[in-house]
């Protein structure tokens, strides 16, 4: 089983306070850590999961902020794309990083604005 794997069922039963202990603890921990653990927060796709996310993406670290942007894409609900879309930094951040990116990210990138704007009644 990969660490991932192994992570998606130990998130499955997390209660309401591991939720708030793990929001409250992330920020602290390494970036190597956010990375990992922005990597597998689309388990549920839940509040919690995405409330997580959300705060990873005010970091300076290129490599955290695609891989939350990665995982993003697998919110698909209408009020996980309205939440996000409520944050016009992370579009704007986004759209700063898009000539730069390397040709994987910058597909990240781009599909991540496909899906947040799809079904919502924004235009880019």
């Amino acid at each position: 089983m990969t660490g991932c794997i192994i992570a998606g069922e130990i998130l499955l039963k997390f209660s309401l306070s591991d939720w708030d202990e793990l929001s409250n603890q992330v920020l602290s921990k390494s970036i190597e850590w956010q990375r990992k653990i922005a990597y597998c927060l689309d388990n549920q796709c839940n509040e919690h999961e995405l409330n997580i996310l959300m705060s990873l993406l005010n970091t300076d670290d290129e490599e955290l902020f695609a891989t939350c942007i990665d995982t993003l894409r697998s919110y698909t609900s209408q009020e996980s794309k309205r939440k996000i879309l409520g944050g016009p930094e992370i579009l704007q951040r986004i759209n700063d990083l898009l000539p730069g990116a390397s040709a994987p990210v910058r597909k990240i990138l781009q599909d991540f604005l496909s899906k947040v704007h799809e079904g919502c009644g924004f235009t880019r």
